[in-house]
């Protein structure tokens, strides 16, 4: 058996072990036990008294940029689940559409890169060590790229363009391409952290905008596999999400980082920079020409950096 599959079999066996000791808790079975009305209402409750203890723990310690930053965070993470919906009519999506929607969540992503993290970076690290900034900012990207590799190299999954339709219907490269998508969501989370914790609130929201428009497709790219495999459909819907809410963690992380160490901001801005231009590198510009080459996700590509760029300049 190989490491890969050992790995995939213990994150399984885990998951599995954790879901059972949960359903066997005597609080959780008293409250599924309930009538539907007051059994919804239980479990909404207690998730809005948990939210109201996070979110005012957060802005007792760190501030109300902390609360925006990580609502951000939240946001661009589900929109990987929105990005998902469209499995609840289609099973198959043709690949020229599908080209053109990562094309151009790389070229938002692009544009998000260059002028909501390197730029504004730059900005800070002239302001705190006068004339070095690209050094600092360079070093930092340096750092966020090998990361990356570090985390590519360690952790089992499959890359994008790996994937044939065939390999698709085998359960595990299914749940290691997920894991794919798991571990390059946390760097978008601690980018979108990193870009609200500078205390530019219009960078901040320009990176949010263009992670979220970048999570729809990856959504897809989860769901509809799953879907062929026999999965109900939201159920796939439901572990795309999932998969996304990785970005939170990655954007609380982030702006409490750089609020409370505020020397780290240009280095940690290089960081997020360096590891969404390995993202798109390495994952989304092969994936849309992994059938051969594909003009319609190059000129996607163009369009969604020029939209972007516009929206980065209206939020200025």
């Amino acid at each position: 058996m190989s490491t890969t599959t050992t790995i995939f079999t213990k994150l399984q066996s885990y998951s599995e072990t954790t879901l059972t000791k949960i359903q066997n808790c005597p609080k959780y079975q008293q409250v599924q036990a309930l009538p539907p009305l007051q059994r919804y209402s239980t479990w909404a409750g207690l998730f809005l008294v948990s939210q109201i203890i996070v979110f005012g723990t957060l802005y007792l310690a760190f501030g109300s940029i902390v609360v925006i930053g990580f609502l951000a965070s939240i946001f661009a993470g589900l929109a990987t689940g929105v990005g998902a919906l469209p499995v609840l009519w289609f099973k198959k999506i043709s690949d020229d559409l599908f080209n053109t929607l990562l094309g151009g969540a790389a070229g938002v992503m692009l544009a998000a890169t260059a002028f909501s993290l390197l730029v504004p970076g730059l900005a800070y690290g002239n302001t705190m060590w006068a004339g070095k900034g690209i050094y600092i900012v360079s070093a930092g990207m340096m750092i966020g790229a090998f990361f990356l590799h570090f985390a590519d190299k360690q952790l089992p999954h499959v890359h994008f363009d790996t994937l044939s339709d065939a390999q698709l219907r085998s359960l595990n490269k299914i749940w290691l391409f997920i894991i794919a998508i798991t571990i390059h969501n946390f760097p978008e989370g601690m980018a979108v952290g990193v870009s609200f914790g500078s205390g530019e609130v219009q960078n901040g929201l320009a990176l949010t905008v263009a992670i979220a428009l970048q999570n729809m497709p990856e959504g897809l790219a989860v769901a509809i596999p799953l879907v062929g495999l026999g999965y109900n459909k939201w159920k796939a819907v439901g572990i795309a999400t999932l998969t996304g809410l990785v970005e939170p963690v990655g954007g609380l992380l982030g702006i409490t980082m750089v609020t409370v160490f505020q020397p780290l901001l240009p280095i940690a801005m290089g960081f997020a920079a360096g590891a969404m231009l390995f993202v798109i590198s390495e994952e989304i510009i092969p994936e849309t020409h992994s059938k051969g080459r594909s003009r319609h996700a190059t000129f996607a590509l163009m369009g969604g950096f020029i939209v972007m760029m516009m929206l980065d300049n209206l939020l200025s």
